[in-house]
């Protein structure tokens, strides 16, 4: 059940137009400018932009696994467990806060992975 990094990786690597930064702490991720994703490795927790309902819903519903960050501009920013959740559940919630921060032309010209999900598993 659990993700590894690697699989995080190579789900956010999937995506169109992905900048990584980098400290010592923590890797963050943007599209295009507009950051919607964090990776901290010593706690294997990634951060995501989500709408305010999906952040409350998650949280709700598995609160082992998704922790609310903070809200901020609208959106509800959401703690993800590796641990606790699936690659094809992760895949999920990693687009979606992709294409919350990703231009509208960019979101049109991408496939919905809901349709044709990238290969993760190696």
């Amino acid at each position: 059940m659990a993700v590894s990094s690697d699989e995080f990786f190579r789900v956010v690597d999937a995506l169109v137009d992905v900048e990584r930064s980098q400290n010592e702490q923590y890797s963050s991720f943007s599209v295009r400018g507009k950051r919607f994703g964090y990776y901290w490795p010593r706690t294997q927790t990634v951060g995501l932009k989500q709408t305010l309902s999906e952040q409350q819903a998650l949280v709700a519903e598995r609160p082992d696994v998704f922790e609310e960050q903070f809200t901020a501009g609208g959106f509800g920013w959401v703690v993800v467990h590796l641990a606790g959740v699936e690659v094809d559940e992760l895949s999920e919630l990693v687009f979606e806060a992709w294409r919350l921060s990703a231009p509208e032309d960019l979101v049109a010209e991408t496939p919905d992975w809901a349709e044709q999900p990238p290969t993760l598993r190696s």
